[in-house]
């Protein structure tokens, strides 16, 4: 079903380390369109089938991103409005089990168990989280036709972000310049960038299909928050939007111990050699538009992410990112 090739070159072994190494460019037998991207080799051998042959209801919702674009944000925000705003069984039970995370025991080396079990055996209506590109996703995505809420971000924040998770969360020890690097050179898990927003962008005008912004959730929360029912065919008062929207504001989030993934972090940094008293990581980190313009790239750096978000195939496809 798969074709895969380990990554050897000097860009992906800078960025290996104990959370996420053996990178692999992966992708499907025969298939005309060309598409790949990079995953590490214990998803492969754990996950890659099940996932591409489990079976998808009509019901199911996912919220699909590359990492580090607002996806536990959207996730939230999504579960209360399709669960008619229960702040009691949110607050009560954490956002990992209400909303799962398809993958995750495959994406990082040393954190073991079965999520894609998890995922499957959930109650009616399923929550999904993935961060999978599009052809990695159940064959039957696109034709049982679930609900499908995909967030966007732009890039340059993105690089930005994932280099802080990799850090304190993955075991990273290299420069902010190499993980950019391999960032920009799509050798980074989940790569290539653009290509994965793409495949979604294409596929927006689906009546099973929610294309969101980072970037308008952050300015323009009500107007999400009310395209986002319409979605899901739900309706709340002015009153009730105003309140979810105070909910999801970042501090609000930040803490919010359901949402907040601080037993996740100190467990991962635990099997990564990271923990550290000193280090007192976010998974929320700071949720501002711009963030970075704090990490001063040089001028090489800074040339680069010019070129990556002005690649052809954005153009071509009438798609601008949100700065």
């Amino acid at each position: 079903m798969f074709e895969s090739e380990l990554l050897t070159n000097e860009v992906v072994k800078k960025i290996d380390c104990p959370g996420c190494f053996d990178h692999s460019i992966v992708s499907l037998k025969n298939d005309k369109s060309g598409r790949s991207c990079v995953m590490i080799n214990k998803y492969m051998d754990l996950f890659a089938e099940r996932v591409k042959n489990m079976k998808v209801f009509d019901d199911d919702v996912w919220v699909i991103s590359f990492p580090k674009c607002g996806t536990t944000w959207c996730q939230e925000m999504v579960w209360l409005i399709n669960n008619d705003l229960d702040y009691e069984s949110a607050l009560e039970t954490n956002l990992n089990v209400r909303f799962p995370f398809l993958e995750l025991n495959g994406v990082l080396n040393k954190f073991n168990g079965d999520s894609v079990g998890i995922c499957e055996n959930q109650s009616r209506p399923r929550h999904i989280k993935s961060h999978l590109p599009i052809f990695l996703l159940p064959h039957e995505m696109f034709d049982v036709n679930p609900k499908i809420i995909y967030i966007a971000r732009n890039p340059l924040d993105v690089a930005t972000s994932f280099f802080h998770h990799y850090t304190h969360i993955v075991g990273y020890e290299g420069t902010r310049e190499d993980f950019v690097e391999a960032f920009l050179s799509n050798q980074v898990i989940y790569a290539p960038f653009n290509e994965h927003v793409l495949d979604f962008w294409k596929i927006r005008t689906k009546p099973n299909v929610l294309f969101l912004f980072y970037e308008d959730m952050k300015r323009k929360m009500p107007n999400v928050v009310k395209e986002t029912m319409t979605f899901l065919g739900k309706k709340f008062s002015n009153d009730q939007i105003n309140k979810l929207c105070e909910h999801l504001s970042i501090k609000s989030m930040r803490a919010n111990a359901s949402c907040n993934n601080i037993s996740l972090v100190e467990m991962a940094q635990k099997l990564n050699g990271k923990s550290s008293n000193n280090i007192k990581f976010q998974f929320i980190r700071k949720g501002e538009i711009g963030t970075f313009k704090d990490e001063k790239f040089g001028e090489k750096i800074s040339a680069k992410l010019d070129a990556f978000i002005k690649q052809p195939s954005l153009i071509i496809n009438n798609f601008a990112y949100k700065f």
